[in-house]
């Protein structure tokens, strides 16, 4: 007997440290699984509160920019700000510019922006005007942060669905967008419902846990400002002094109990217990009809999720607390029971009710009220613990997104676009040359020569001619138009004819259109200029083909955007906007509108004269400068070509205009 009782104290010992254990589990902090805290333009980690925020070159996040600026605040400019330590240095960008972050749990995430506008050198911070985006949303248009001597920080609520969260800071005008500060956290997916009331009309809002917000206003009712560091999820709540409009009717009161957490309710993570403890309360009185009114300036005419933080820690007995809650003129709940939303009637229950207002007034003010209930039996009272506005019609991103692709799938992207560049020249050279050596010789035509000279062995390769043959070894004069590939060299450069060289359809001894593998060699040129595959299914849709996204930028005429951020500063733009150009007649639709092989080389020559000549020609514009060159300076009259075992001669190249280089060809064959 004395064994059976032993034993059941152990059962119930057990029993309650499991309970025990599932309580505090409960209560714990949520941690979330993306957390990054970027200290914009310093060098330096900032510790804030129980946070450290990172320097944003300590690889937390990736920046992509081609030209950033870390700019620095007085120390009187920001010493007496809350957290001043986080707004002392910002980030100026004078392009479009990124920061890409890892999504290691796809779901709700808060992102918050910090701003606080300074002057550095000839940098003014409150003149600042600018967008900023995500690849689905727009965050900020046409965004001026005031200049009040207060730190703004912008907050949203977004349910992500990449793997790679990019913000992206895009200047309007002259100006320079810049941020002090950016937060990226992930949140519970349960903080916000995907069915929610709504008014006027009366229904259900569906889709709403989808839905990309803003966060308007944060308000502890009643209490005192809650900060990062007493939110589980750092948010900040500031007082209602600011909003509300009658105290001469209320009482602040508050609750030093502990609150009764339910599953079914409230969590911590949906307030903290700062909020949950504090409320403001409507002053008994004989007339029934006086509310309690808190208004607030939004946006007109645009649609809000209203959360409403209630917890009875007022009444001494349960079913005595009942009340109404007002949108603008509009009832959002009668005769509401806080003691029924607990088991058995507790009372000090966390609880939270959401409610959709699809359109606010036009007037941009809106009002929050609680009444009293209209039953005969029930004095008049009421509650309000918190208040949460969030705008929901964010509008959607058209803003589109360099994504910074990581340092390996950049170099070997460099690498195997060299490479199969490389061995598509050598093969489209030897073929072109056997198709040639069919043909019957053009006459040849001297002519001066121009200032500047096509690239050395491969000037063979003409749009006019088609036609190879041997060079005639004389001392000055030419009998022929083309230079001939020795058999070795092809036999060399192909490694002994193996056909898994052979770039595109076709190969040795097979069919080959002339047009044919000037598409892939375009698409050559794009990877070896941005640095990344052609085909990266890790990307948004919009970026996966190579050709097609390059494409869209380069008829918009802002290839740049998109170049290899180490070469980027390097290039000249008249060599990139004739690059481009190049490019885009390569990736033509159509066979009849791509040019020969040999005119593609032609224009690559050019682009390298662009890019090494000196400022004589920095003002060339080079989307027409071949078809403008005069007749006699379209081709080199003469030019020296050594082959192993030959001497030198000069060889006169006849018929080879450029001014139709990318004209509508006849050969309409496959692409």
């Amino acid at each position: 007997m004395v064994m059976d009782t032993r034993t059941v104290k152990l059962k119930l010992l057990l029993g309650l440290s499991v309970v025990v254990w599932i309580l505090g589990t409960c209560n714990a902090d949520f941690t979330p699984a993306d957390n990054y805290l970027i200290n914009c333009g310093s060098t330096v980690d900032a510790t804030v509160g129980r946070r450290v925020f990172s320097a944003d070159n300590s690889g937390e996040t990736i920046l992509t920019s081609p030209q950033s600026t870390a700019v620095t605040a007085s120390l009187n400019s920001v010493s007496g700000l809350d957290n001043g330590l986080l707004y002392q240095t910002a980030r100026v960008f004078a392009v479009r510019s990124s920061y890409s972050f890892k999504i290691r749990r796809q779901g709700r995430h808060f992102v918050r922006l910090h701003f606080f506008p300074f002057r550095y050198q000839s940098y003014d911070l409150a003149t600042s005007n600018f967008k900023v985006s995500t690849q689905d949303v727009v965050l900020l248009n046409n965004f001026t942060v005031p200049s009040n001597s207060s730190p703004v920080v912008m907050e949203y609520s977004l349910n992500i669905t990449k793997d790679m969260l990019i913000l992206t800071f895009v200047p309007l005008g002259n100006s320079t967008p810049f941020v002090n500060a950016i937060e990226v956290i992930s949140v519970p997916d349960d903080l916000i419902s995907d069915s929610v009331q709504t008014l006027e009309p009366i229904g259900q809002y569906l889709g709403l846990s989808v839905q990309p917000m803003q966060t308007f206003y944060r308000v502890n009712v009643g209490g005192l400002k809650v900060t990062a560091d007493n939110d589980t999820l750092w948010r900040t709540w500031v007082t209602d002094q600011s909003f509300f409009l009658n105290s001469t009717t209320t009482q602040a009161v508050s609750f030093p109990g502990k609150l009764n957490y339910q599953g079914s309710a409230a969590s911590q993570e949906d307030a903290p217990d700062s909020v949950y403890s504090t409320a403001r309360r409507l002053l008994a009185q004989n007339n029934t009809s006086s509310n309690m009114t808190w208004q607030f300036n939004v946006d007109g005419q645009s649609s809000y999720l209203i959360r409403f933080h209630f917890c009875d820690i007022v009444s001494k007995a349960a079913y005595q607390l009942l009340f109404d809650v007002y949108v603008d003129s509009l009832s959002a709940s009668k005769d509401l029971d806080l003691s029924t939303k607990g088991f058995g009637g507790t009372l000090a229950v966390p609880y939270f009710m959401d409610i959709v207002l699809e359109s606010s007034d036009p007037s941009g003010k809106l009002a929050i009220s609680i009444g009293p209930s209209s039953l005969n039996n029930v004095s008049p009272d009421g509650i309000l613990n918190g208040l949460e506005i969030m705008k929901m019609n964010i509008s959607t991103g058209s803003v589109e997104i360099v994504p910074p692709p990581s340092a390996a799938k950049q170099h070997l992207a460099v690498i195997l676009g060299s490479v199969l560049g490389g061995v598509a020249a050598i093969l489209i050279a030897s073929v072109l040359c056997i198709f040639c050596r069919r043909k019957k010789p053009q006459p040849p035509t001297r002519r001066p020569s121009n200032s500047w000279t096509p690239l050395n062995g491969l000037s063979f390769l003409t749009t006019g001619s088609r036609t190879t043959s041997r060079t005639t070894l004389t001392s000055g004069t030419t009998t022929d138009t083309s230079y001939r590939i020795p058999f070795v060299v092809l036999h060399d450069a192909t490694n002994h004819f193996d056909e898994q060289m052979v770039i595109g359809i076709g190969g040795f001894g097979k069919k080959l259109t002339d047009k044919s593998d000037v598409y892939s060699f375009g698409v050559v040129l794009l990877e070896v200029i941005c640095a990344r595959p052609v085909i990266d299914p890790t990307l948004p849709r919009e970026m996966i083909n190579l050709a097609e996204w390059a494409i869209k930028w380069q008829k918009r005429g802002e290839l740049e955007q998109i170049v290899d951020q180490r070469i980027a500063g390097t290039i000249r733009p008249e060599a990139l906007r004739k690059y481009g150009e190049t490019v885009e007649k390569c990736l033509a639709e159509y066979g009849v509108e791509r040019p020969t092989m040999g005119d593609v080389l032609w224009n690559l020559e050019f682009v390298l004269q662009l890019q090494e000549a000196g400022p004589d020609i920095s003002n060339i514009d080079s989307m027409n400068q071949i078809s403008e060159l005069p007749s006699n300076a379209k081709r080199v009259s003469s030019l020296e070509i050594s082959t192993a075992g030959e001497s030198c001669t000069n060889v006169d190249y006849t018929d080879m205009s450029t001014s139709n280089a990318f004209s509508q060809l006849i050969n309409a064959e496959g692409r």
